[in-house]
Order: C-alpha cells, then sequence, then structure tokens
C-alpha cells in the first residue's frame, strides 16, 4: 500500500486535512505583510533641506533659503549656501538659479502626511543616504534565501512541525523586537532574522500540506495557499492605512505569530517525516489520531507497524549527489537552468514592481489594493491556460506579457499616472501567473528523484532576484527609466529561454533522469546509459 492510498483509507481530505490545511493558511496571509511592508514602513514623504540657522525669529520663506527644480518644487537635497533675499522680487526669481547651494547639513523638514513616521525620516534615508533603504530591503530578502537552506536541513533532521514552530516564535520576537529597533543597524538585523524565519514558515507549511493531503487535493490546496497570500496583501493596504507610524505597524504585523506559536503545538508532526525518521510508533499514533478525527476509527485501530515499516524503506542514494545530477547530462542542464532563468526573473520583476508602489504617482493604499486585486483573475487564467493550452504557454507567455507592460511603462510619461498604473497593474498580475504556473511547471519538469532539489534551485534563484530586485531600484540615479528597463528585460529573456523546456501537459511525471533525457530529445535510444539509476519512490514525491 502507499501512503497515498492509506490516507484515502484513513479519510482522504477529511475533517482533520481541512482544518490542518486552514490552520496552516492563517499564518500565510502575513507573509504579505511582511514581504511588501517596506512599501509603507519606509515611504518617502515630500521633503527639502531644513533652512540654515539664522538669528532671526521670523519664519525664512522657503523661496529664499531652497532652490526649486523644474517643478517648480523645493529641491530634496540642495539648499543655498546663502539666503537669497533679492528672490521675493516680483521679477529676480530667475537670478536665484546661478547662486551658490550645498548638501543639507543641517538635516531635513518632512511634509506631514501619510508617511511621516517611517524609517526614512526616522534616520534620514534620504539623499545621500537613499541607498540605504534599498538595502534594508535586500538584507530582509538575503534572510529569506539562507533561511530556505538552513530551516529546510533542520526540517529533515527535526521534524516540519518542531522547526514551524520555532519560526513562528521567532518570527514573533524578532517581528516585535525590530519595531523598537532604536538604529538602522539594529532594524537591518531585525529584519533578517525576520527573514530567515519567514523562509521556515513558507517551506514548513507547504511541505505539512502537501504531506498530509491526498494527490488529487494538491492543486486545490495550493491554490488556497496562494489566495493566502494575496488577502494579505488586501489587508497590508488596510492595516497601514489604519496605522500609519511604522513601529506600530512593525509591532502590528507580528504579534499574530505568537498565537500562531500557540496553537501549533496542537498540529500532528508529518506521519510521512516520522517513518522516514525511523519513528514508526509516533507516526502509528498520529494516523490512528488522524483516522478519529475523520471518523474512521476501525480503520485506524486496524493498522500495525509492520505495513508502516513497509512504507518507511529507504530509496537508494541518488549517485554524485543531487546537486550534481541537476547538471550532469545535457537534458538535465537544460531543464535546470530554464527553470532558473524563470524562477529569478519573476521575482526579480515581481518585487522590482511590488516595492515601489510611490513610483506610479498614484494613492499607495489604492496601488496596494490593485496590485492585490489582479492577482486573483490572474491565477485563474493561469490555471485554464495552463489546462488548455500547456505549461511552456502558459509560462512564456506570462512573462512575456509581464516583460512587455514593464517596458512599455518606461515609455510612458510621468503624467500619464492611470496608464502608467494601468501597465504595472497588468504587468503585476502577469508575474502572479508567472509564479503559479512556475510551481507546477517546475515540479512537472524534474524526475521524481531529485523533484525536491530541483524546487529547491527554483525558490533559491527566486530569493536571489528577491534581493537584487531593491539594488537595480539605485540605478535610477543614472537615468529614471533604466530600473523599469531591466525589469521588463529579465523576464522577455526568460519568456525565450522557456521556448527550450519540453511541455509536461497530460505527460506522466518523469521518475528518471532518462526519462528527463527522452523528453528534451538529448536521449533517443532507450538503451544508451544516463549516470543515474530508475529507482522505486515513494507517492510523496
Amino acid at each position: 500500500m502507499s501512503f497515498a492510498a492509506l490516507l484515502a483509507r484513513l479519510g482522504g481530505m477529511g475533517r482533520f486535512q481541512v482544518t490542518y490545511v486552514a490552520a496552516l493558511a492563517v499564518p500565510l496571509i502575513m507573509l504579505a505583510s511582511h514581504n511588501l511592508l517596506q512599501n509603507f514602513t519606509a515611504g518617502v514623504p515630500e521633503h527639502h533641506c531644513r533652512p540654515r540657522a539664522t538669528g532671526a525669529t521670523a519664519d525664512i520663506p522657503l523661496l529664499v533659503s531652497i532652490p526649486t527644480d523644474g517643478h517648480q518644487q523645493p529641491q530634496r537635497c540642495r539648499r543655498y549656501v546663502e539666503l537669497q533675499w533679492h528672490l521675493l522680487e516680483a521679477n529676480a526669481t530667475a537670478n536665484g538659479s546661478t547662486a551658490a547651494t550645498e548638501p543639507c547639513r543641517d538635516g531635513w523638514t518632512y511634509r506631514d502626511g501619510a508617511f511621516a513616521h517611517t524609517i526614512v525620516t526616522e534616520w534620514d534615508l534620504v539623499c545621500e543616504s537613499k541607498t540605504l533603504k534599498q538595502m534594508a530591503q535586500s538584507i530582509y530578502m538575503a534572510g529569506i534565501l539562507l533561511g530556505s537552506g538552513l530551516f529546510g536541513i533542520l526540517s529533515d533532521k527535526f521534524g516540519r512541525r518542531a522547526v514551524l514552530t520555532w519560526c513562528y516564535l521567532q518570527l514573533g520576537v524578532t517581528g516585535a523586537g525590530t519595531a523598537a529597533a532604536p538604529t538602522l543597524l539594529l532594524y537591518c538585523l531585525g529584519r533578517f532574522l525576520t527573514g530567515l524565519a519567514m523562509a521556515g514558515v513558507s517551506l514548513n507549511s507547504s511541505s505539512l500540506c502537501m504531506e498530509w493531503i491526498p494527490t488529487e487535493a494538491r492543486a486545490v490546496v495550493g491554490t488556497i495557499n496562494g489566495y493566502s497570500y494575496t488577502l494579505g496583501q488586501f489587508l497590508l493596504a488596510g492595516m497601514a492605512f489604519g496605522i500609519p507610524h511604522w513601529r506600530w505597524l512593525q509591532l502590528t504585523v507580528s504579534l499574530p505569530f505568537g498565537l500562531f506559536f500557540l496553537y501549533s503545538w496542537l498540529l500532528p508532526e508529518s506521519a510521512r517525516w516520522q517513518l522516514s525518521a525511523g519513528r514508526p510508533h509516533q507516526a502509528l499514533a498520529g494516523l490512528r489520531r488522524v483516522a478519529r478525527i475523520n471518523g474512521r476509527k476501525h480503520e485506524g485501530d486496524q493498522l500495525d507497524l509492520e505495513a508502516l515499516q513497509a512504507l518507511a524503506l529507504q530509496e537508494p542514494p541518488v549517485p554524485g549527489g543531487a546537486v550534481a545530477t541537476l547538471f550532469r547530462t545535457p537534458g538535465m542542464r537544460m531543464v535546470s537552468c530554464g527553470v532558473s532563468f524563470v524562477w529569478f526573473s519573476t521575482s526579480f520583476a515581481y518585487y522590482g514592481l511590488a516595492m515601489d508602489l510611490q513610483g506610479f504617482g498614484v494613492n499607495v493604499y489604492l496601488s496596494q489594493l490593485l496590485f492585490g486585486a489582479v492577482d486573483i483573475p490572474a491565477k485563474l487564467i493561469s490555471v485554464l491556460v495552463i489546462g488548455g493550452l500547456g505549461r511552456k504557454v502558459a509560462q512564456g507567455g506570462s512573462l512575456a506579457l509581464a516583460g512587455v507592460c514593464i517596458l512599455a511603462n518606461s515609455a510612458v510619461p510621468s503624467e500619464l499616472r492611470v496608464l502608467r498604473m494601468a501597465f504595472a497593474v497588468l504587468g503585476k498580475g502577469s508575474l502572479a501567473a508567472s509564479f503559479n504556473c512556475a510551481y507546477i511547471y517546475t515540479g512537472e519538469l524534474f524526475p521524481t528523484v531529485i523533484r525536491q532539489t530541483g524546487l529547491g534551485l527554483g525558490g533559491t534563484m527566486a530569493r536571489v532576484g528577491g534581493i537584487v530586485a531593491p539594488l537595480v531600484r539605485m540605478t535610477a540615479d543614472v537615468s529614471p527609466v533604466l530600473p523599469l528597463l531591466i525589469y521588463g528585460a529579465a523576464p522577455i529573456v526568460s519568456a525565450m529561454a522557456t521556448r527550450c523546456l519540453p511541455e509536461t501537459r497530460s505527460l506522466p511525471l518523469p521518475e528518471t533522469v532518462a526519462d528527463v533525457e527522452t523528453r528534451t530529445g538529448h536521449l533517443k535510444d532507450k538503451e544508451v546509459t544516463v549516470p543515474l539509476s530508475s529507482t522505486s519512490t515513494k507517492d510523496s514525491a
């Protein structure tokens, strides 16, 4: 009996599985709040240099102390060396343009409004220091990258539920600690540790869901988890609107993980992991508990250790290691490189758009709502295209459309705000569809014996894209349109790379590297030896 057949015998997608998925989906709603939090906690208000201190008690008009830009607004990063009183004369405005200026030596004055209390205003992350804002987001994404590998290893050793419980606690504590950070350095450290925990929550929530639910329900559960993230984007917009101070907003999105930590102790560990870790007695107790909850107590009582131990037979090790197998043969190299392109460019362009809501000139709260709302039809359409036209068309088409929208935005004048936002929303929706397709397509491209390693490769490249995306925003100092050109070019290049990947619609999952080599056209003679033997695998793959 396979493990999938065992789960079906104990109730399939029964009451236990529904409750379990719901308990894991609720924390996923808060993932978006942390991933996109700096759109609001690091918002940049209108600002200008603090005027030079003088002995006069009366207010000094900005016109005589701060030069204006091309839109007749006070410059943000320069002030006059000497007060230009003559500019108050009716016909003397133009003469001030040649006056000597200097950087903001006495700090800045920030305009009251939506972003009056952010990390930008608290630590003056403007002008020469504005790159530190992007660096803080990259540090957070670096934490997610490191956490993906670290907590993946720890969950294989200590269990999925145990590591998930720890990550809930770490995220709640470090998130709340970040809200109290007295310096930018400690803020970045808190965000890094939060990113570590976020990766553990995402990774182990997905593993627990997949390992407790029957095969036929995986697509539905994956969609539910995806829409949990979408719901989180709506929730973030509402919380940010009601809680404008960055410290209180940071605290608000972190405290719920304390509750998640408490109820996670009630969640049973993955029986699949317990069997693979040589703990059949715990697995038997857990499965009998599941059977009772699903109303299958009789079937649960019939389980015995011998049957479970038969499911726990270990597969022979992959020759040379799973990572080396990703690039050992031509077909595997093609698949691995194609998947890397897809995941990197999707994440890179996604965070390039999603973390620059202010750049579109529309209310940021409305922008966040629109960016969240577009995910709903985008993910639905992607599922329909995946089933009707195939994975290859859906993946390449969504990437190409995203790239075209982003590049088109670079050619739209900043005054046409509605058109710019329309292109941005369409591009972001296309990237959400690309993510949705990538989760399905990647699992079908890699053979069963190294499927988890292949998925790990895609996830790692996505994190790298998320780290690089905020740094590319700094190129706006060279040209305002340069970041959009880079963000738009990446998905178009990846769309072309998907042409090299094989179609997987209506095909069985590949079991061995030989299957992949055959599908990619590099192995036509079945007698040719591929350096990885076929192995029998568990249904969990």
